[in-house]
């Protein structure tokens, strides 16, 4: 006999004894399908999570970092001296370039908890207002919906220009109408809108109160320099800069902090916050809430094999006589053992099969229903499935192992 005729009649065979025990089998296979398609199910909400939380870490620039006075410092010459500790030449030696780790750099100006009436025509809206450079929306990852950033000129010029985000654009001009040109007032002043930045969403980090300060959607930028000048002050409450990368985050920190701090005769202390430390902690999350999952997905798939390990053990002892007989008219050991494991390879693959079956679909319907990109990779469909398979071999290893090691003339005395 050929080897592909040898494994045809195993194949054959095992079809034959699972049809005998159709129920049993079945129920076999609903067990491993369920365990499967929790391991799916754990991959899609994992892969979800992911998708959800990155995209709004996204919103801030992931390579981000932020620079200010620590007001949480403990000498107390140190914390009885008023104001940030940042003024504009600092700002104009960092991007000088005395930081090699800083890439981009902006100055924020800000009026903590104070949000402004503004008014165009006889609509009016209220939002926060911030007064930034020209690289700021490049480094907090901005996209402008229409018109421009700001430039060098409205820095330096001082000059009334806004951009303002999609709710006061809402408010004061409808969500359709452009509004490139048009004067808006900010209590007194007079500033030409230059452009209009694109919705972001933070809702998540909103909701479990993780970094995101203001309504991002619910904000006007315009230069730095005419908010000081409006404030009367000079000061810049914090340096948002670009790293390099991802991994210089930390030194882009320390080095714009010992560059204000020799500026600064040790007057002041600093302290600096990167995304990196969001990413950080974000992952670690995920990866704690996957595991709990995969513990999950494992106990469903250990009940499933125990199912396999039951139904194949029962079935040993139902066809003790008929392992008897086989051995008695020449089938080896080996035979007898591919037979049985055969039998519970194939249930656990058509659970896994069926498993699959759901938890795609199940995958596609939150992608839908979310408009996340929630499609099953073809890693985790090949993980999946290689796993049912592992089970059903673990699983029914013992009972065919029993069956094969039985004495032929013991088996078919068995009644």
């Amino acid at each position: 006999m050929t080897v592909f005729g040898y494994w045809r009649d195993i194949a054959a065979q095992a079809g034959w004894a699972l049809r005998d025990n159709a129920l049993r089998s079945l129920l076999s296979v609903v067990g491993i399908a369920v365990g499967i398609t929790a391991v799916m199910a754990v991959g899609t909400i994992s892969k979800g999570g992911h998708y959800l939380v990155f995209s709004e870490l996204e919103t801030f620039g992931l390579k981000s970092v932020w620079i200010f006075r620590d007001r949480q410092d403990k000498d107390p010459h140190r914390a009885v001296r008023k104001g940030t500790g940042i003024d504009n030449d600092d700002y104009a030696v960092v991007r000088g370039g005395c930081c090699p780790a800083v890439s981009r750099v902006s100055p924020v100006v800000y009026d903590f908890g104070k949000r402004q009436l503004i008014r165009f025509g006889n609509r009016y809206s209220n939002a926060s207002v911030e007064g930034v450079g020209s690289e700021y929306t490049v480094i907090t990852n901005d996209i402008l919906a229409l018109g421009r950033s700001f430039r060098i000129q409205d820095e330096e010029r001082r000059r009334p220009v806004a951009i303002i985000g999609p709710q006061p654009h809402a408010d004061l001009f409808g969500a359709s109408q452009n509004p490139i040109g048009k004067e808006i007032r900010i209590g007194p002043q007079k500033y030409t809108v230059v452009g209009v930045l694109k919705a972001k969403s933070r809702g998540f980090l909103a909701s479990i109160g993780s970094a995101g300060g203001q309504d991002a959607n619910n904000r006007i930028l315009i230069p730095y320099t005419l908010y000081q000048q409006q404030l009367g002050k000079k000061e810049i409450h914090w340096l948002q800069a670009e790293a390099v990368s991802q991994d210089e985050a930390d030194t882009a920190v320390r080095q714009i902090s010992d560059t204000l701090t020799r500026r600064h005769g040790d007057r002041y202390a600093y302290k600096g916050e990167t995304m990196a430390q969001y990413i950080d902690t974000a992952t670690r999350i995920l990866q704690g809430v996957a595991l709990i999952g995969v513990v999950a997905a494992a106990v469903s798939l250990l009940v499933g094999g125990l199912g396999i390990m039951n139904i194949m053990s029962t079935s040993v002892l139902e066809r003790t006589r008929e392992i008897g007989l086989r051995k008695a008219i020449g089938a080896r050991q080996r035979d007898i053992l591919l037979q049985f494991l055969a039998e519970a390879v194939f249930i656990s693959t058509l659970g896994g099969v069926l498993g699959l079956m759901v938890g795609t679909l199940a995958s596609y319907g939150l992608a839908l229903a979310t408009g996340f990109p929630l499609a099953p990779s073809w890693a985790m469909i090949v993980a999946a499935l290689t796993v049912s398979i592992g089970v059903g071999m673990l699983s029914g290893y013992y009972p065919a192992r029993r069956a094969a090691l039985m004495r032929p003339v013991v088996a078919l005395r068995y009644e």
